[in-house]
């Protein structure tokens, strides 16, 4: 290897800040023959610039690397000192461009140091030895030495370099100097001196480990470092831990600053830069950047690297910690060891490597079998099998590996490493001999520890193979040599005299023998086989024997034409074919079948053959990585049918539909190991031929042993023998070639091949895709010209099918050719064969094609027709669809039992409702109905999918369709249905969906024969003129309605056709804060004449029966002004003049005039000015509700209605009438009349310190002493300053505000003495439209969650929905006001429009506050004022027409129902309904089937006409307009809407717990039943079961004995019918069969249950007397809700529908006979049961015990609680010898009559009892003492 030595000098341009370097001397003059004069060599010299420096520094020395063309690596060792130069400037005298920024007066230093490198050029890295010998140069011309600098150049030129592995050499350059040049043993090992120990040290383990992945991964990384020395070792670190691996790409370690661009390559690279160029290295978005001198490593957010698979990655980190911290392991000890030896820098570096190598064996173990020897003359041709690999490892998941085995270094190493017969090294060893051991020690960290430090002893004698001669003497410049600087430049040298060197050594050379490096070639050992190691992990053996078992037996059955047989299997044989074992099963169980290639099935096998072959490769990755593909492509040509006309159909015509068969990889891959085998045959001696049929691993092994063998004898053997075998491989590769590309075009070509489906499903339409994704780019570059050309396939011709068939095979066989070394004509003669192989095969498709049509269809199930409503019509006949599984897992089977989807049916489109009806495709189910429906207004998403099922047919395309109400429909069209039809279908669900008016919808078409819905059904027959002129007219109507929209401008409708009115409300979608001119709205106007005559009916309204309950006055009061009311009903609203969101009359004080309220009305949004509601009947507070007030100015209108605003911007006027209002409203309440002084600060915290439940957002807790200032905690805001001065306390104000305003924050910032507003944070409309469809997503999810650590489960997905949050905050705000109203403080409620959350709160309070609200009426009043009265947008909210459709689905209603739901979960017996009514509210406000929750408004209901329609004429009683209504005749009929606890106290004022851990997720979101669909619609679900019941019935007394079990499956039944609780069950059996039999008239239900509960109470009062007083203390807390009034005596499972911790006592027998009429046997069980207090065996306490005194058993059994199940202990009465009465001993309970005492004496013992009085005590003695007699 031949140096060059160079000297250069700085030549400084004038007039520039830096120069640049030149080259005074080379030597050689002339370039070596084997080794050209790299150029560029100045601007590596001095990396960060040639420059001048004021002060001399020390000499210094570094090693660059540069790669030349040829990627030999170019080592220059560059050893640079400063000479002095005169300052070129100040000579000068005139200033530089670059100082002229600088102030003028610096003084420029006269004396300057010009760099001066030495650098020596050569192939070989030997650092040490360069520094050295420069620094030898360098001495002889600083000290002045005697010896000739010419000898010492020319002996370093011509030293000749021992290039046999392990040998040394000694040499001299003539100046007294000596030193050893050693080689390493094995030149494949890198070098590292410490370097990597350094690098360790520097970065620390986990950043190393981090840069190591990077590099593998092929990443760009940059170092940094202020030493150029540094950087040169951390990448040649980095390089020697990658062995076995070479790193290939860009590889600078010292990059000059001129070339820093080069740092924005696009392509992987190592570099090293000096930290000086840190900023330049700042916009650099893809580079890791390592900081050698922080220590640290930086990663850009864009840069994903993929970590070694753990456990590995730990393992490694364990390992180079013991390594480099042998002490951490002792650090802990109480005795450590005296002192750890620590291993010298050079044994740690051996260290570390060794852990990369064992690293390396890990990943790669294995790698020889999955290699394919496709050539082996004249050079050994291999490829890698990765897909084999990665399955055998069963690693095929893990992104490192993946992305490693694709990078260029794993090609370099199956190149460079997988020949057979080579030499080899200490990884081959590793690979072949020590797996076993590297696996044993996986464990152990001790075992692993010792096997690296015998692989580091093997690196470091590589490295050193002579460790003891370390002999250098060289000469150096003496320490104090310093001061004595060289006044001398450097010399010049002569070069003649060094020239004369180098020839006479080169003479010498000449006659010495050529020094030959002996090379040991051998075959490389193979390590032992894959299959080992998958075996130790056990994936193997997953699938079980018996599933094993299952399959043998399937496919025995299908071909003994057993098929009924095989059909029972069939679906256990589908589950199991979910496993590896099973897959590799079937082609093993198939191939036995085949006989000569061939195997003649008929119909039905063939069938069921053809689907296992579909599930076996549809669970199959693209990669096949177990090889399940490659086994059936030999198969799928096998199997065949005979059809019609002596046309055969093979199975390959049916299997198409799979990645597998579209990736260029795995086609290589099996054409590469067919390839393998013919070889192998070729060169097998006759004898060995059968030998094939062998386990595929021994196969392989005599295929490489073959190949190593072969290699081995080829120079032995003539021209003419070696040519021959070259051509026979050739041959035998290209004949392969053909066998493919026919292969490839059954698969590929589809048997319809004008459907082009081909295209559609797979990448082979996007040629330039799929050359990206599986050729290399070089490949694909030479073959993409001809392709791009041809861009669209568009047209389902079959020439395009054929085309890009014709130009995939192409492109396979053009790479595969070219791989493996086929001839140019050869490859010429395949691509002129190709299309017509291809012609060909679509020729016989089309006939076979053509007679499989004729096959008679495969039988499909019945399709079963749905129920309807009265008034509900079919829009479109059933489809066939399957519907397939979604996230839900019940019904999949996932939770157990058998899966009831996938089920195969049809889709029907109603004009209320969408409903699948069908049966599951499981035929363990089969005779079981599926039914999923929702109504079609509630559809919120469409999207289309496409699927594929593991069915007979191949479904094309299909729909995801969402419902808010909790519903998710995934259907798959069947094959029989047209896409136009499908798309007709999508086209009338939208229209259904979203009509173009309200009364498009099925609450307003239901009656008339659906009309509007079912246009299209005569739409394609001519349309009569009648119904041409009506859409003319309302055409014409819509775009008046619309001109009135732009405009603004109000001009009233000219029509008289009620039924077709365009709503004016639509205004409202487009201007939030404008109203139409109020002067032009008269009476006529808004009202027709029609409608005059109703205004009498709005006296009737709910409102009104509300206010005269309430005591707010009554019409007549209001009418004729009587002055002792403080409020009256005033009608300035009847015509909705004020504002048309509000109802026609109102409560406002008696003293306003209207005159106020219509001036007042323009300072809130919307009009909406504040009106009262509610009132207190003890304290008398009042609840208001109104809008916020209008933002300030112009720019207020044209925010969002939530924006804070500044405050009220009316002019003075206003804002004195409207304080003027909230006087008046105050002086109306009894306590400001009576000021009294009593309310002082102590008063009123006690009277606030109520037990209420109180959680503010922060979480604290409860509130300890109230604070009027709740609101801004609400808010998470402090107290605000009052009126700019110091902060004041708020527990010091004498008086509470008597009405506190609670608004949106920040609205309102003025407080006077009387009102405070309370300004609080409240959430937008779009949240809870986002957090609704999160929570959507979370309760329905429409897929499963495959990926064990997204961690996005169903509780994750809650949360993140924020759904409880919001509850929570609502709840908060409503407990807070309800507190405020309890005290005697109104409130005012005015946050957003007031038509959202103010709705909310204000009912939420009044059903906290109010009891006659829990009841069915006072909830349908509620609802009737506050939500429907007060204008709650319930159509633009539910986005329920065309013009409502962008704003989306906010369920604000919903909301409030969950609220509602929270609180009932919270207080069961305050609500006379159950919670399926809230379920039934909530599915129908959504549904549309009533009128009820449609319109805006009272005024739009008006103007439609609907508002008091119910009471007139009903020409069709089956159709219910109302909702109310509806509820009204159901609960007439049946006790589902009753709640059976309810049984409420009086004035009872609720405060639920608001904390989110008290929140529960309401079962309406999760709950389905596919047997019958949603239970909401009760006509559908009613007396549905019984037939089949009967018929059941009669079919198994003609089989089998009645069994009472039935199988209930929560996901299918109705769980409330199936199970009916014991009151409903009873209630029942009583009407159905005991009346008639008693022959009594029937008794409504409610009746009947009156009766009961007024015997009950009388019977049981004894027994309440004990749980009175804890059932009210617990009622007010909240929380035990167990102890009830009822419950104490009717202990059942009283409501299916209160969760489990609310059910009394659902385990136990019954507590007592419910009816007195009829007894009950089981009620003998609990004889008397009570709280009684024991006391404890010696020296133990009194504690109250549940006790139930059992006759049956005759026992007295104790219990901790009354919940517990579990019995504490038991008091066997045989063993009781009395029952007398006792006194009170120690510690026995205070304040209880001695009388309340009694003991019972056992044979045993004496026990002592209290009960909690001397009547209850006399009850237990009785009773005891009568169970005594009795026995």
């Amino acid at each position: 290897m031949h140096p060059f030595i160079l000297c250069f000098s700085l030549c400084f341009c004038v007039g520039g800040s830096e120069g640049q370097g030149r080259i005074l001397q080379r030597f050689p003059e002339k370039d070596w023959e084997d080794n050209p004069f790299p150029q560029g060599l100045e601007l590596f010299c001095q990396p960060s610039g040639w420059q001048l420096v004021p002060e001399r520094k020390p000499p210094s020395f570094f090693v660059s690397v540069l790669t030349d063309i040829n990627s030999e690596r170019h080592y220059c060792a560059c050893f640079t000192f400063w000479k002095s130069v005169e300052n070129p400037q100040v000579c000068k005298g005139e200033p530089s461009e670059a100082d002229e920024d600088d102030s003028p007066d610096v003084l420029q230093p006269a004396q300057l140091y010009a760099p001066k490198s030495l650098v020596l050029v050569s192939r070989l890295d030997h650092t040490e030895v360069f520094r050295n010998c420069l620094s030898l140069i360098y001495t002889v011309h600083v000290d002045g030495l005697t010896v000739p600098m010419e000898t010492v150049i020319g002996n370093l030129l011509t030293c000749i370099i021992p290039i046999a592995g392990g040998s040394q050499r000694t040499i001299t350059l003539g100046a007294g100097d000596r030193q050893v040049i050693q080689m390493p043993i094995n030149d494949s090992l890198p070098v590292s001196g410490c370097s990597v120990a350094q690098l360790f040290r520097q970065l620390g383990i986990v950043n190393v480990l981090c840069l190591f992945c990077a590099t593998l991964t092929e990443h760009k990384i940059l170092f940094l470092s202020s030493s150029y020395q540094r950087l040169t070792d951390a990448c040649r670190a980095l390089l020697a831990i990658m062995f076995p691996l070479k790193y290939s790409f860009t590889y600078i370690p010292i990059l000059p600053g001129k070339l820093l661009e080069v740092l924005s390559t696009p392509t992987p690279f190592i570099i090293g830069v000096n930290s000086h160029f840190r900023s330049e290295t700042q916009e650099l978005l893809d580079v890791i950047i390592a900081d050698l001198d922080g220590g640290t490593v930086t990663i850009p957010e864009c840069v994903h690297i993929s970590l070694l698979p753990e456990p590995l990655l730990h393992h490694t980190q364990t390992i180079i910690s013991m390594v480099l911290d042998p002490e951490l392991e002792v650090a802990d000890h109480a005795f450590p060891p005296s002192s750890v030896q620590l291993a010298t820098l050079k044994i740690q570096d051996k260290e570390i490597r060794a852990v990369f190598l064992w690293l390396f064996a890990h990943l790669f173990q294995g790698y020889r079998w999955c290699l394919h020897i496709i050539r082996i003359h004249p050079e050994p041709v291999i490829r890698f099998h990765k897909a084999a690999f990665l399955g055998q490892r069963a690693l095929a998941e893990d992104d490192f590996l993946m992305k490693v085995l694709d990078g260029m270094a794993f090609a370099g190493f199956v190149s460079e490493r997988g020949p057979p017969y080579r030499a080899t090294d200490l990884f081959d060893d590793l690979i072949a001999n020590q797996v076993e051991r590297i696996r044993q020690e996986t464990g152990d960290p001790h075992k692993v520890m010792k096997h690296i430090k015998e692989l580091a002893e093997q690196l470091f004698r590589n490295e050193n193979p002579y460790p003891a001669v370390t002999m250098h003497r060289v000469q150096r410049t003496a320490e104090n040599a310093q001061p004595r600087l060289p006044q001398t430049s450097f010399p010049h040298l002569d070069e003649v005299s060094v020239q004369l060197f180098i020839d006479h050594a080169a003479a010498k050379l000449k006659t010495a023998p050529p020094v030959v490096k002996a090379e040991l070639k051998g075959m490389v050992p193979t390590g032992p086989p894959l299959a080992d190691i998958v075996d130790r992990n056990g994936n193997v053996l997953a699938n079980s024997a018996r599933r094993l078992e299952v399959v043998r037996n399937c496919i025995t059955y299908i071909f003994d034409n057993k098929m009924l047989e095989a059909k029972k299997l069939m679906p256990a044989v589908l589950r199991a074919l979910k496993g590896r074992a099973a897959r590799v099963c079937l082609t093993q169980e198939l191939n036995l079948h085949v006989l000569q290639n061939r195997a003649v099935l008929d119909d039905q096998q063939f069938d069921y053959i053809v689907r296992m072959m579909n599930c076996t490769l549809q669970d199959c990755s693209h990669m096949d990585e177990h090889g399940i593909a490659a086994a059936l492509l030999p198969l799928v040509t096998a199997f065949c049918r005979k059809l019609g006309g002596g046309i055969t159909q093979f199975a390959y015509s049916c299997v198409q539909e799979h990645m597998v068969w579209t990736n260029m990889q795995f086609w290589e891959a099996m054409f590469y190991s067919d390839v393998q085998k013919h070889i192998r045959a070729l060169y097998l001696e006759n004898g060995e031929e059968g030998d094939t049929s062998g386990p595929p691993h021994t196969f392989k092994h005599y295929a490489l042993e073959l190949a190593s063998e072969q290699s081995r004898l080829w120079p032995t053997l003539s021209k003419e023998q070696q040519q021959e075998r070259v051509q026979k491989e050739e041959s035998t590769v290209f004949s392969q070639a053909i066998h493919y590309a026919n292969r490839m075009s059954y698969l590929l070509l589809p048997l319809d091949t004008s459907k082009n489906r081909l295209l559609r499903n797979t990448g082979l339409g996007d040629v330039e895709s799929v050359s990206n994704s599986y050729v290399t780019n070089s490949i694909a570059g030479s073959m993409a010209e001809s392709y791009d050309t041809e861009s669209g396939f568009e047209d389902a011709e079959s020439s395009d099918v054929a085309n890009s068939v014709v130009r995939f095979i192409n492109r396979f066989v053009d790479k595969v050719c070219n791989e493996s070394g086929v001839t140019n004509e050869h490859l010429k003669a395949l691509h002129t064969m190709i299309p017509d192989i291809v012609q060909m095969h679509i020729e016989t498709l089309d006939a076979v094609h053509r007679e499989s049509k004729r096959l008679p269809p495969i039988q499909k199930p019945k399709l079963l027709r749905p129920t309807l409503l009265p008034g509900e019509e079919f829009v479109m006949d059933g489809m066939r669809v399957h519907l397939i599984t979604d996230g839900r897992e019940e019904a999949t089977g996932a939770m157990g039992g058998p899966p009831l989807l996938p089920a195969e049916g049809a889709i029907f489109l109603s004009n209320y409702r969408l409903i699948f009806k069908g049966t599951p495709t499981d035929p363990l189910v089969g005779e079981q109905v599926v039914t999923r429906s929702f109504p079609i207004a509630s559809l919120t998403k469409e999207k289309r999918i496409s699927v594929n099922l593991p069915m007979d047919q191949l479904v094309q395309e299909g729909l995801q369709l969402r419902s808010c109400t909790f519903q998710l429909m995934k259907i798959a069209f069947d094959e029989e249905v047209a896409s136009d039809l499908a798309e007709v279908f999508r086209k009338h669900m939208h229209k259904l969906r979203y009509p173009q008016h309200v009364q498009g919808t099925f609450a307003f078409t239901v009656g008339q024969s659906a009309k509007l819905a079912v246009e299209h059904k005569t739409k394609d027959k001519n349309q009569s003129l009648k119904t041409l002129s009506k859409n003319l007219v309302k055409t014409a109507k819509r775009t008046i309605g619309r001109q009135y929209v732009t405009r603004k401008k109000y001009s009233p409708p000219t029509w008289e056709n009620r039924s077709s009115f365009q709503s004016e409300m639509d205004e409202d979608e487009i201007s939030v804060s404008e109203e139409p001119d109020q002067s032009s709205l008269t009476l006529s106007s808004t009202i027709r004449s029609s409608d005059r005559q109703t205004m009498s009916n709005v006296v009737e309204r709910a409102c009104c029966r509300d206010y005269q309950r309430l005591g707010l006055g009554t019409l007549s009061n209001s009418l004729t002004r009587s002055k002792n009311e403080p409020f009256r009903i005033s009608t300035v609203n009847r015509m909705y003049t004020v504002c048309r969101s509000y109802p026609g009359l109102l409560i406002v004080p008696q003293s306003i005039p209207d005159s106020t309220i219509q001036r007042i009305c323009r300072c809130y949004r919307q009009n909406r000015f504040p009106v009262v509601c509610w009132r207190n009947s003890r304290t008398k507070a009042l609840l208001l509700r109104s809008a916020g007030l209008h933002a300030k100015g112009v720019v207020g209108f044209f925010k969002s209605p939530n924006a804070p605003t500044a405050g009220p911007s009316q002019a003075d006027s206003t804002s004195l009438e409207q304080e003027k209002y909230l006087q008046a409203i105050i002086s109306s309440m009894p306590s400001y009349k009576l000021i009294a002084h009593s309310t002082s600060v102590n008063d009123f915290h006690w009277s606030l310190c109520f037990p209420g439940k109180w959680g503010s957002i922060r979480g604290s807790g409860r509130l300890s002493t109230y604070n009027p200032d709740v609101g801004n905690r609400l808010a998470g805001k402090e107290s605000p300053q009052t009126n700019g001065g110091p902060s004041e306390t708020y527990f010091l104000r004498q008086q509470r505000a008597y009405l506190y305003i609670i608004g949106d924050k920040s609205q309102l910032k003025d407080s006077f003495q009387q009102w405070e507003v309370v300004p609080i944070e409240v959430f937008d409309v779009r949240q809870v439209k986002n957090s609704f469809k999160k929570l959507m997503k979370a309760c329905v999810p429409s897929s499963l969650n495959t990926e064990p650590n997204t961690n996005m489960n169903f509780h994750r997905c809650l949360e993140e929905s924020e759904w409880m949050n919001l509850l929570h905050k609502v709840l908060q705000v409503s407990v807070l006001v309800v507190e405020l109203l309890d005290n005697g403080s109104s409130v005012m409620v005015s946050l957003e429009d007031g038509w959202d959350v103010t709705t909310q709160v204000v009912s939420l309070v009044q059903l906290l506050s109010d009891p006659y609200y829990r009841t069915i009426d006072g909830f349908r009043l509620l609802v009737e004022k506050e939500w429907l009265s007060f204008g709650h947008r319930f159509s633009h909210r539910g986005a329920q027409t065309l013009a409502s459709q962008s704003s989306g689905f906010t369920p604000v209603f919903l909301q409030f129902l969950d609220c509602v739901h929270q609180i009932h979960l919270q207080f069961p017996m305050e609500f006379e309904f159950s919670q399926y009514y809230l379920k039934f509210l909530a599915y129908h406000y959504v549904s549309n089937r009533f009128r009820t929750f449609l319109l805006d408004s009272d005024y739009e209901r008006i103007e439609l006409g609907v508002l008091y329609e119910e009471k007139g004429e009903r020409k069709n009683p089956q159709v219910c307009k109302s909702v109310w209504d509806y509820i009204d005749r159901l609960n007439k009929k049946t006790p589902i809407f009753y709640n059976y606890m309810f049984s409420p106290e009086e004035e009872e004022v609720l405060k639920p717990y608001s904390f989110i851990s008290n929140l529960k997720v309401w079962d309406f979101y999760t709950e389905e039943m596919l047997s019958e669909g949603p239970s909401f619609d009760w006509e559908l679900v009613r007396g549905r079961p019984e037939k089949p019941q009967e018929e059941a019935g009669d079919r198994q007394e003609t089989t089998a004995p009645k069994s009472q079990r039935r199988i209930v499956w929560p996901c299918y039944d109705s769980l409330s019918k199936v199970l009916p609780d014991a009151i409903t069950k009873l209630l029942q059996v009583r009407n159905k069969n005991l009346e008639t039999e008693l022959g009594q008239p029937t008794e409504k239900w409610k009746d009947t249950w009156d009766k009961i509960k007024a015997a009950q109470r009388h019977s049981f009062s004894s027994s309440l007397l004990m749980s009175s007083n804890l059932s009210h203390q617990r009622r007010s807390q909240g929380v035990y809700l167990q102890e009830s009034r009822v419950g104490s005596s009717i202990n059942l499972a009283l409501d299916c529908e209160v969760s489990a911790t609310s059910t009394p006592a659902a385990g136990r027998p019954s507590t007592s006979t419910l009816y007195s009429q009829f007894q009950s046997t089981e009620s003998e069980n609990r004889s008397f049961e009570g709280i009684l207090y024991k006391k404890g065996a010696l020296l133990k306490p009194w504690k109250p015990r549940w006790f139930v005194l059992d006759k049956t058993k005759h026992q007295l059994r104790y219990y901790e609680t009354r919940q517990d199940k579990d019995c504490k202990g038991v008091i066997d009465l045989a063993e009781v010898e009395s029952v007398f009465p006792g006194t009170p001993t120690m510690g026995a309970p205070k304040n209880i009559d001695d009388k309340a005492f009694f003991d019972l004496k056992t044979t045993k013992r004496v026990y002592n009892f209290c009960a909690q009085d001397s009547t209850n005590a006399q009850l237990w003695m009785d009773s005891i003492q009568s169970c005594l007699s009795d026995a």
